[in-house]
């Protein structure tokens, strides 16, 4: 058995959500370069450069990409032999959020009861963990600061099993018409199918963890994720929602096995300023 000072994992998730907020990863980098030379329409290619010089102002003077520095939701794969000392693993992380949104002057935009206690946390806790037990003795922390703009875009629907991929593809679709400019495009779509009404919306944002152009392992599924995103990119809403080719940058398809008499399906939004970074102990 590993032992972990529960201390380690704030001081992680402390520096992730700063580092995360502040600096885009490489794979997107060089999405907005090579849509932009896909890019047809010349508002839609100084757009992707804006967000290139933004991202650039943001990393080398240690500022948000975006003002909207998100929901804090965490995502640990805790190994079956690592055990935790030194306190409480949920108040660590949370005391982790605290410092990375106090410190780290990120802006804090979660309040206290949606109906009762509309005021403010001021800083940004309680976040949202995910949690899987895998083999061996590590601990992998993956932050995602999900901005609300895209988040309400979002939609989960109970589908008939009659329904089938045909009905995911055209409910995924509608999505996006639906959300037109509101997630700040070009986004980074996240389907999920199968599972459970809960279930199933946890798919769908898992799925915006992976890398751009990184495929599903599974042929067909990574042949849906291509074809749903050349239909995407043909709607027209384009960079910013101001006209263009290029909407979406990626489309990822997660999925679970399913009751025989449900179908369920969702799909997760996520806004051209799609941040995550990870961290292994």
């Amino acid at each position: 058995m590993r032992s972990i000072n529960v201390k380690e994992i704030s001081n992680v998730v402390k520096e992730l959500f700063i580092k995360a907020c502040m600096e885009i990863n490489e794979d997107l980098k060089e999405a907005f370069i090579k849509y932009r030379d896909r890019e047809e329409s010349e508002v839609g290619k100084a757009v992707f450069e804006q967000l290139l010089r933004n991202a650039e102002i943001a990393e080398n003077e240690s500022i948000p990409i975006c003002q909207d520095t998100g929901f804090s939701v965490i995502f640990m794969e805790v190994g079956q032999d690592v055990t935790f000392t030194g306190g409480n693993m949920n108040s660590a992380i949370e005391e982790g959020v605290r410092a990375a949104y106090i410190e780290g002057y990120l802006r804090k935009s979660i309040v206290k009861n949606p109906l009762t206690a509309p005021e403010n946390t001021k800083d940004n806790t309680p976040p949202i963990v995910h949690t899987e037990i895998v083999p061996g003795d590590r601990v992998k922390i993956t932050v995602l600061p999900k901005g609300g703009g895209s988040e309400n875009m979002s939609r989960i629907k109970m589908m008939k099993p009659a329904d089938g991929v045909e009905g995911v593809k055209s409910f995924v679709i509608e999505t996006v018409i639906s959300a037109g400019a509101n997630p700040c495009p070009p986004v980074i779509i996240g389907v999920g199918m199968g599972g459970t009404f809960d279930y199933v919306a946890f798919l769908a944002k898992k799925a915006l963890l992976r890398k751009i152009n990184e495929r599903n392992a599974d042929k067909k599924l990574a042949q849906y994720e291509v074809q749903w995103l050349d239909e995407i990119n043909r709607l027209g809403i384009g960079p910013a929602g101001l006209g263009g080719r290029i909407t979406a940058l990626d489309l990822f398809i997660e999925v679970f096995p399913r009751h025989i008499a449900s179908y369920p399906a969702a799909v997760n939004i996520q806004c051209h300023a799609a941040r995550s970074k990870s961290y292994t102990l």
